[in-house]
């Protein structure tokens, strides 16, 4: 069944402004001309069913300076949120939805003037991996990549138990100082684990930031889970 679509919102902003419905197999595009907006917000997500989608930051004629890959399980309880740098305008955001006919996406695609702040960054060398275990109060994870100026290559996996994909985004941006990633990863439920790879070569070093963005009221995990058999044989059982 396909349950009802989650709200969005965040700082009291409606995330799924001037949202669009994107049909399988179809592209639509954004253009943004005003040159004083520097960074946009993409926010994809469904009824449920599973999301997979090529986003691409146009700038001129067959330059493609930012461009991922994005797939997930349920778009409805974990939407995609990221926010895409676009210097130097005029820019065009294009998504396309690359699953079946069946399988309709939402899209909204705004403008985003607020870079979020993050704190200390680890460097993963090319070819190398890290996992970032979270808690089952954390509701979202912030995932900031970068590099020094050159081309940021990468691949970021949620999981929620053994090679259990709950979310993947493949990425390239051909300077990650200039164009550094930044998403917001809904982890929902417990054993969520983000997996970063640097799936450049090794001259090709990136800094990782990956901290709890969203947590839940504590007081929401102090009632016990009940377990046991309801009875024996039917009924309660006689010695």
């Amino acid at each position: 069944a396909i349950s009802e679509r989650r709200s969005e919102r965040r700082n009291g902003r409606d995330l799924r402004k001037n949202e669009v419905t994107v049909q399988g197999g179809t592209l639509k595009t954004w253009s943004f001309l005003n040159p004083a907006i520097d960074s946009v917000e993409v926010v994809l997500s469904t009824e449920g069913r599973p999301l997979d989608a090529d986003i691409e930051l146009w700038q001129g004629p067959d330059n493609t300076p930012h461009k991922m890959r994005v797939y997930l399980e349920d778009g409805n309880t974990r939407s995609f949120q990221s926010i895409i740098l676009t210097p130097r305008g005029p820019n065009t955001i294009a998504i396309r939805n690359i699953g079946q006919m069946e399988f309709p996406m939402q899209a909204a695609v705004n403008a985003e003037n607020k870079f979020p702040a993050m704190g200390e960054s680890r460097t993963i060398q090319g070819g190398a991996l890290r996992t970032y275990p979270f808690d089952p109060m954390v509701d979202s994870v912030a995932v900031k990549l970068t590099t020094d100026g050159r081309p940021l290559n990468a691949r970021i996996e949620l999981l929620q138990g053994p090679n259990n994909n709950k979310q993947v985004i493949e990425l390239y941006t051909e300077d990650g100082m200039d164009r550094p990633f930044f998403a917001i990863l809904k982890t929902p439920g417990s054993g969520n684990v983000v997996r970063v790879v640097n799936t450049a070569t090794v001259e090709f070093p990136m800094s990782a930031s990956i901290e709890a963005f969203e947590t839940a009221d504590p007081t929401a995990y102090t009632e016990p889970v009940m377990g046991g058999d309801s009875g024996f044989m039917g009924g309660v059982g006689q010695w």
